[in-house]
């Protein structure tokens, strides 16, 4: 039995012919692939997100910050779009990783992006709260502090967040009847960038230089024209990094889920008119134009106020107020607002459709799978996502939403790139081979550990410590190694749309930097993250693996070339 339950676990998904009228027939080109893309990732969670980098962690230079999670995405972008070309049509990466990679593989990404997709749902639950809360004069906070304070560990909110709570579920009740549309999609972008661009040019005319020079002797004046110093964040060192090194890198770790969502251009092959080269193209440009808005926006509130002075929970409108005055605050408000509430409807209609694919696969319990016999909706599966979203709104703070969403995205993005080296690996090795015994398990474990290396110790491995200095070059030297017996190791020949160039030097230096910046988050998150992948792994062995499709199919061997994922396709849906 525990030999069948491993075969299962790296047991892929069978790919069954399709009917010809599900078959999507091709027509977005680039142009069309990079508006999907940029409705996706451009998140208004960016409007807290980029004050609370810059107060506490970054100070301007939040703007590099974005810029290195930004190209470490466009990397992995690239990886999603070689895993689709394995499989050569539309679906979610879940699907992906199934059919290519084994049940257990899939299972941990799909099971990870539900995380993703349900955070960030309450984030923007919780970023409409506050920035509401803010515009009437923080009357709710005030109340719910009174009614219901939560005398919890410091990891959880201050207060149960009942308007948050209210939000999501709120939501969630109109997605019953209303199913997300492209004009819900089209206004949520256009809202969004109304507001960011507004923000931007702002920026631009009334920012002052000095803001990303300052100084000790400029804190001290904030401090003495202050009624409330404990609002003031912490000086640093001052100037444009006033937290050095350490702190951008903590900072683009968590920058890195403002984003998540690139993978959505991968899964359009099957759609796209010339995939080879509008995948790729849509993925660079999507990223660029999202980095730009991110770039602007940070630029523009570090330029108008000084860091250690931005509201950390309502950044643009205080940033607006504090160089135009008070109507223009709230019309920025107001406008912000609007853009978060088509943002939120578009997230809970998004949450339910991996977990019913799950479902439907039998590795989430199968009544998650129930549709309303009048609504013909997934009422179990929407009910299920806006309950576990409503309870993270509910009790966690929004930068620990942010912290986890980080980790989950990060983790996914090592996947994928581990996933690129094993495929082009088999099947000139079997897939087993490649997963537990061949190099690219060595160099992911050495890149694990010298990651962790340089994130407790970097004082001792950087100031010529002999112990630590030597640890961190052998295991370099090791590193380096085994990338080169990897890279002349012969690849799978298999013709495919797209490839991922300079293999396997980007995907080694890929997972390097994703597991060195989730290093960068703290012991809790850690904890909260392991929980949550300790229920998963709870559920897929007490349940998935007895109850998947595979288990009630006739064992079918993997197939022996990536060519035969091109010759059946299955049906899925993205997500």
């Amino acid at each position: 039995q525990t030999c069948q339950g491993l075969i299962a676990t790296l047991q892929m998904r069978p790919l069954k012919p399709r009917e010809e009228s599900e078959s999507h027939v091709a027509h977005l080109n680039t142009f069309d692939l990079v508006v999907l893309g940029v409705g996706r990732i451009l998140r208004p969670g960016v409007y807290i997100l980029a004050g609370k980098v810059a107060k506490f962690i970054a100070g301007p230079a939040t703007i590099i910050c974005f810029l290195v999670a930004g190209l470490s995405t466009m990397l992995s972008g690239l990886y999603y779009a070689e895993l689709g070309a394995q499989v050569a049509r539309s679906g979610s990466v879940y699907f992906y990783s199934y059919v290519t990679m084994g049940q257990l593989h899939a299972f941990i990404t799909g099971w990870n992006s539900i995380l993703s997709l349900v955070i960030g749902t309450a984030r923007v639950a919780k970023a409409w709260s506050y920035i509401f809360d803010r515009l009437i004069g923080n009357h709710i906070s005030q109340v719910l502090q009174e009614a219901f304070p939560l005398h919890m560990p410091s990891f959880l909110a201050t207060y149960a967040d009942v308007f948050a709570l209210g939000l999501v579920l709120l939501m969630t009740v109109l997605v019953l009847g209303i199913h997300e549309s492209a004009l819900v999609t089209k206004v949520s972008t256009g809202l969004s960038l109304l507001v960011l661009s507004l923000i931007i040019l702002s920026g631009f005319m009334k920012g002052d230089l000095h803001n990303w020079q300052l100084t000790e002797q400029d804190y001290t004046l904030a401090t003495a024209g202050s009624n409330d110093t404990s609002r003031l964040g912490p000086l640093g060192s001052g100037g444009f990094a006033p937290f050095g090194f350490e702190g951008i890198l903590r900072g683009a770790a968590l920058c890195f889920y403002i984003f998540f969502g690139v993978h959505i251009i991968a899964t359009k092959g099957e759609e796209a008119l010339t995939p080879h080269r509008s995948i790729p193209l849509g993925i660079v440009i999507s990223l660029f134009v999202c980095f730009l808005a991110y770039f602007g926006v940070s630029a523009a509130v570090t330029l108008m106020v000084p860091y250690y002075q931005i509201h950390p929970y309502n950044p643009l409108p205080q940033a607006i107020l504090h160089s135009w005055g008070a109507l223009a605050g709230y019309v920025m408000a107001v406008g912000t607002l609007c853009a978060l509430t088509s943002r939120l409807h578009s997230a809970v209609c998004r949450m339910p459709k991996l977990i019913y694919e799950m479902a439907e696969d039998g590795l989430l319990f199968r009544g998650l799978t129930r549709i309303h016999a009048c609504a013909h909706n997934r009422v179990k599966s929407i009910m299920a996502a806006g309950i576990l979203a409503g309870v993270m709104a509910l009790l966690f703070n929004f930068t620990d939403l942010v912290d986890l969403m980080s980790i989950g995205t990060l983790l996914s993005y090592t996947l994928v790139a581990f996933s690129v080296l094993v495929l082009r690996s088999w099947p000139i090795w079997p897939l087993e081979l490649s997963l537990l015994s061949s190099p690219l398990t060595r160099a992911v474990l050495l890149l694990t550990i010298l990651s962790l290396l340089l994130a407790l110790w970097p004082s001792q491995v950087f100031s010529g410590d002999p112990g630590f200095t030597a640890g961190a070059v052998l295991l370099l030297l090791l590193i380096a190694g085994i990338t080169a017996i990897i890279w002349r190791q012969p690849q799978n020949p298999s013709p495919l749309p797209f490839r991922v160039p300079a293999l396997p030097v980007l995907p080694v230096l890929s997972i390097f930097v994703n597991v060195y910046l989730m290093m960068q988050l703290s012991s809790v998150i850690w904890a909260e993250f392991g929980i949550w992948n300790a229920v998963g792994f709870a559920i897929y062995f007490g349940y998935g693996i007895r109850h998947s499709l595979e288990e009630k199919r006739d064992p079918q061997p993997p197939a022996s070339t990536s060519q035969t994922l091109h010759e059946h396709t299955p049906s899925a849906e993205s997500s």
